[in-house]
Order: structure tokens, then C-alpha cells, then sequence
């Protein structure tokens, strides 16, 4: 199979330009003869829903939550990123791109990152004309502060809700559409299957949640918009509900799955405590604009917040600042979490694990002041003292890397269509613009982009080549989709077994963090594919599944999930033992600098892993997009 991107020829500034006016358009009186179904109503999803309802498509909408606004998306907190320069601190849309590329350890393709980057400014101006309330200066301006990987000002915030507000202008945008009877929505529905027509995507199978009942659903062209598969981990800081199925089940329908092991580790989350945790609490990075990370110089084991006021500043080991003085605590995520693990395995970590370290705002506290940080972060450090009992105000946080965003996902070309003709994938269920490792703010960025400025476009040149008839849902194909789903799930409920969906959920994420997490060597991964082997063969004969098919049934949810996450868990292994490499924030030990950072394999690794479903337990086909850099040149990542 030769993977096409479909990237436009010619200068980098001008191909998305040139792009858009060679796509076929569909007039404004034919459109409302297509049907388009949207799956997920998060930023991407309901952002293109809203997007596509405007243009005069028929939209149907599918989430499984009760209303669009419960979309992970809302947990976004430190805000999103745009080449604005209104800081006038040497911000462009090239800037943008290049820390884009760099962050993403030069892995992602040069074409898509700088759409990214051009579209953005776009993305601002369309959230403030629906009202999304960004933090503004004394004259009125949007403000921006800093993130990591970057050492200019480009990120907009609205405090530390600005997935929240974001999604909130979307999903206004989404209601609007939704009265004018342009995108029929579809709560507490759950897609189980993509149904494939003469080869193209022409519908989906989905389960009600609250009356179990099996629906089909047909339309011209499909797009997921369902996020990211963190919770393949089991402890991240997504939400319980965050899944990969509907990926996967496109997958084994034959799209590609793009760089599956690439996995962000979140450095600024709230520590494990204990095996009664079922997710786990993210701290948002804009908090490394003001706090300071350290541990002490010696092992101090045990080491309680409330006495770290009593080190002084002579004993402590602000660690970042010491290796990164030109990043100091901005340095990108990857580097920031690695080096936390590596002061932890030294023995110097704090807290009742030894498995944290400290974010500590007492300097910026006496240098601006309670109110002023209180202003900036005050919800965040609300959330923080629920959670852990602590004060940061008068104590530090206490931190550490936690599962967090993915940056593999179904394979995609320029347009957003994954392998499958009609079938796109949006946001973060694609493998993304990110490369190994996503720079900070650029989730909420890729989402809005992907939505609102690229499918709306894009779209229009598939479907001017399709006919306008529909497609019938009595058709084999729909009743054969159907009837697979039903058979798994009735698989499920015949087992009976001893243990828990949760149990086995727990185990095959302590595999995958152990051995698949921040780092990674050839020996442990495959400890873990033959785990992760047995653990599938022991889920399909010893799942306990209460309850029926035809009824509000939230074991049966999870147990279609994990047995999901557990194939994808063996494919992420696959992809990590055949990338021998470290990069981003995938570190394989045999892969190092004599100073212990990263060390890429240019020669070996500038490619997409693009895996191909060839049945039940048949080894994946490895699929290679050669990425090639015209604009950049691939230099060993440096943040000192």
C-alpha cells in the first residue's frame, strides 16, 4: 500500500492557499443533498458539526455523553496557542511552525504543521466573535503568556478553563445548527462499527446507552472526532470515558494506525497515591510560568510539602533551570517529565512514594504578590487543595508525569481521510500534526484548526465526486456490521467470569506504563507483548460482565473498551520495539547521548509507522510516509 499525504506542491506559505482553491467545490443547493455523520462533539467534532450544519450539509452528531458540553475537550485548562505577536517578542506563523517541528522531535509532516500554524490566527478571532472570554491586559488586548518549548508569548487563556470556554463557543455555534434543523444530534450513543459500501465509508453502527437498543446510521462521509486512547494506561488525566473503540474498529475496517506508541507523559500532574485512584488529575503547564521545580540535593525520603518551607534554598536542586538556563521550567513536556523520573530514580523524589517532586510559587508569591497569582491560577490551585488536603499558596505542589494526550492515531492525508475513502478522522483521533512529542497549547489549536478551517473544505472535494442517493440502511452490509457487534457483545455477556473489567483494565495498564511509558528498552517491551498476549486470552474466558444487552449497562461500556485497549496496547508495543530510537518523549534506553538525552535516528526513523489490521491475531503489516523536511533542518533537539 503506498500512503499518498497528498501535501501540495510549491512554496511552504502557499500551499494550503493553492490547496484550497484546486479542491472541487459542492454549490451552496446541492449540499443540503449530502448527509454527513460526526462522531464526537468535542472541539473538533462539534466545531466541524457547527461548521458543516453553516455550510447547508445534513449533519448527524453522535456522542455518549449526555450533551456535547461533557466532551473531554472541557478539561482542557492552560489555554491555545496563535502566531498573533501581539506580544511583539519575535512571534510568526514560521516561528510557530518551526517550534511546532522541533517540539514534535521532527516527526510530524512539514505540510500539515504549517497549516496549523497559518490557521491559527483564524482560530482566535472566530472563539472571541463567539464570545469565548479570553483573558485580556489593561487596554483591552488579548493577553498571552508563555509555554513550554517556546520563548515567546503566543498563548490566549481564559484563566485555567480554556477548554471549557472553548468548547462552550463551539457548542453554542453546534445549538445553533441543531435549531435550524441542520445537525440532528445523537446523545448517550455509542458507536460500535463503521460500515464500508463499495469501499467507502457510508455509515456507522451504534448502541443507545440508556436502552442498549443496536442502531444503523448511513451518510456520505464519516468523521471521527473521538479523541485519544490515553486511557489504553488506565490512569491518565483523561476522562473514564475517553476510548479508542471507535478508532479501532476503523482500523480493523482498514484504516491505518499512525505512530501508535507515540504517547504524551504530562509532567505537572497530581502523583499516584494509591491503588484507589481510577484517573488521575492534571495540573495545568501554564503553572511553570510561575512555579519553580525542584527537589532537594540530597534524598530526604518521605519529604512532606509542609516541611519543604524549611529547606533552604542552599539544599534544594532546581533542576530544570540548573540543565535548561535557556528554558529554564518551560523546557517541552517530554523533557520536563524525563527529567522528574531521573531525579526520582536518584532517590531525591518527595512524598510518601518518592514518585513526585515540587512546583513551588513561594518566589513569584513575593515578587508579585497572593492576589496577582490568585488571579492567574486560582481555580487550578482551588482544584489542587481539594484534592490533595495541601495550601499552594503557603506550601508547594507536589507533581509527576502522568499519561495525558496521544500522538498516534488513525494515518490521515492532507485532507483529514484516512485510508479509507469517505472515512476522516479530526483533532486527536488522528496521528496529528504533533510528531513525537505536542508542544503545549496545541491541542485546543489542532482541534479548532481541523474543524473549523480544514474539513469544511476539504470535505466539499470528496463529496463533489459523489453521488447524491443514499444509501439504505437495509442493506447487507449494515445487517452484516450489525450482527458482528451484537455477537461481541453477546460474547461478553456469556463469559461469566471471576474478574472485574477494572482488574483487568488496572493490569494491562500497569504493562504498558512499566514497559511502554517514558522509557522503553527491547527486552521490557517484549516482557510485555507476551503479558499483554496472555492477559487477552485470559479476558475472553474470565471477564465477569453483569447485567443484560437491552438496559443502562456501564460494565458491558467498559468491557467493549478494554477489549479494545488491549489490542491496541499489543499494536503500541509493536510500534515501540520497531522504533529503536528515542524521540520526543519515547525514550529507549539503548538510544541515548553520553549526557543522557534523547538520541534520534534520523537514517533510520524520519518516517510515519502506518500499521495495516490483517485479522485476528495476524501480525500487523508496517506501512512507511517518508517524511521529508524542505524547510527545517533535523538537528538533535536542544533547550539548553
Amino acid at each position: 500500500m503506498k500512503l499518498d499525504s497528498k501535501a501540495p506542491e510549491g512554496p511552504l506559505a502557499e500551499k494550503w492557499t493553492k490547496h484550497k482553491f484546486n479542491l472541487k467545490l459542492v454549490n451552496p443547493a446541492n449540499k443540503r443533498k449530502y448527509d454527513v455523520i460526526v462522531v464526537g462533539t468535542g472541539l473538533a467534532g462539534a466545531s466541524a458539526a457547527a461548521s458543516l450544519g453553516e455550510l447547508g450539509y445534513n449533519v448527524k452528531a453522535f456522542c455518549f455523553q449526555d450533551s456535547p458540553r461533557r466532551a473531554h475537550s472541557i478539561a482542557a485548562q492552560g489555554g491555545i496557542n496563535a502566531a498573533k505577536n501581539y506580544q511583539n517578542d519575535g512571534d510568526s506563523i514560521y516561528r510557530l511552525f518551526y517550534d511546532t517541528i522541533k517540539g514534535g522531535d521532527y516527526r510530524a509532516r512539514e505540510a500539515n504543521v504549517y497549516r496549523l500554524a497559518e490557521v491559527s490566527v483564524n482560530i482566535i478571532d472566530q472563539c472571541v466573535a463567539q464570545g469565548v472570554p479570553f483573558a485580556r491586559e489593561y487596554g483591552g488586548l488579548l493577553s498571552n503568556r508563555s509555554f513550554g518549548g517556546a520563548q515567546v508569548s503566543r498563548t490566549f487563556y481564559a484563566r485555567g478553563q480554556t477548554g471549557q470556554q472553548l468548547l462552550l463557543g463551539a457548542y453554542g455555534a453546534l445549538n445553533r445548527q441543531i435549531a435550524n434543523g441542520k445537525v440532528k444530534m445523537y446523545t448517550r450513543s455509542e458507536m460500535l462499527d463503521v460500515v464500508i459500501v463499495d469501499g467507502k465509508a457510508r455509515g456507522i453502527i451504534t448502541r443507545d446507552l440508556i436502552t442498549g437498543k443496536i442502531e444503523s446510521h448511513s451518510a456520505h462521509a464519516v468523521l471521527l472526532c473521538t479523541g485519544g486512547y490515553g486511557n489504553v494506561f488506565f490512569l491518565s488525566t483523561n476522562a473514564k470515558g475517553s476510548n479508542v473503540t471507535a478508532a479501532w474498529r476503523a482500523h480493523k475496517k482498514g484504516a491505518l494506525f499512525a505512530n501508535p506508541c507515540f504517547t504524551q507523559i504530562h509532567p505537572t500532574c497530581i502523583p499516584v497515591t494509591g491503588d484507589h485512584q481510577s484517573k488521575l488529575t492534571l495540573m495545568s503547564e501554564s503553572l511553570r510560568n510561575d512555579g519553580r521545580v525542584w527537589v532537594p540535593k540530597t534524598a530526604r525520603p518521605g519529604l512532606k510539602a509542609a516541611d519543604a518551607v524549611n529547606i533552604p534554598e542552599s539544599e534544594r536542586d532546581y533542576f530544570l533551570e540548573r540543565k535548561y538556563p535557556s528554558f529554564g521550567n518551560l523546557v517541552p513536556r517530554d523533557v520536563a517529565s524525563r527529567n522528574a523520573k531521573y531525579v526520582c530514580d536518584e532517590g531525591r523524589g518527595v512524598g510518601t512514594t518518592g514518585l513526585a517532586v515540587f512546583l513551588d510559587f513561594s518566589d513569584a508569591i513575593k515578587r508579585d504578590g497572593e492576589a496577582t497569582i490568585r488571579a492567574k491560577y486560582g481555580n487550578l490551585f482551588d482544584m489542587y487543595a481539594q484534592i490533595t488536603g495541601d495550601n499552594p499558596y503557603k506550601v508547594p505542589m507536589m507533581i509527576f508525569p502522568a499519561v495525558h494526550y496521544t500522538m498516534g492515531g488513525l494515518w490521515v492525508d492532507y485532507n483529514l481521510m484516512t485510508t479509507v475513502p469517505g472515512l476522516y478522522a479530526l483533532g486527536e483521533a488522528n496521528f496529528s500534526d504533533h510528531g513525537a512529542n505536542r508542544l503545549g497549547a496545541s491541542a485546543l489549536m489542532q482541534g479548532l484548526a481541523d474543524g473549523y478551517f480544514v474539513i469544511p473544505y476539504t470535505i466539499g472535494d470528496y463529496l463533489a465526486g459523489m453521488p447524491y442517493e443514499k444509501v439504505s440502511t437495509d442493506r447487507p452490509e449494515f445487517k452484516e456490521a450489525i450482527d458482528t457487534v451484537q455477537s461481541r457483545i453477546n460474547k461478553l455477556l456469556s463469559i461469566k467470569g471471576k474478574k472485574t473489567v477494572d482488574q483487568f483494565h488496572r493490569e494491562l495498564g500497569l504493562t504498558m506504563w512499566d514497559y511502554c511509558g517514558m522509557s522503553r528498552s527491547e527486552k521490557g517491551l517484549k516482557f510485555a507483548k507476551e503479558k499483554i498476549q496472555k492477559l487477552k486470552e485470559e479476558f475472553w474466558s474470565n471477564v465477569a460482565v453483569l447485567g443484560g444487552a437491552g438496559e443502562l449497562n456501564q460494565e458491558l461500556e467498559k468491557a467493549l473498551r478494554v477489549a479494545d485497549f488491549i489490542e491496541l496496547g499489543e499494536l503500541m508495543i509493536d510500534d515501540a520495539l520497531n522504533r529503536s530510537e528515542s524521540c520526543g518523549g519515547h525514550f529507549r534506553e539503548e538510544s541515548a547521548t553520553p549526557d543522557g538525552e534523547a538520541k534520534r535516528k534520523d537514517d533510520e526513523f524520519a518516517y510515519v509507522a502506518a500499521w495495516e489490521y490483517k485479522g485476528e491475531n495476524q501480525s500487523e503489516a508496517l506501512h512507511k510516509e517518508e517524511l521529508i523536511f524542505e524547510n527545517v533542518k533535523l538537528t538533535q533537539r536542544s533547550y539548553k
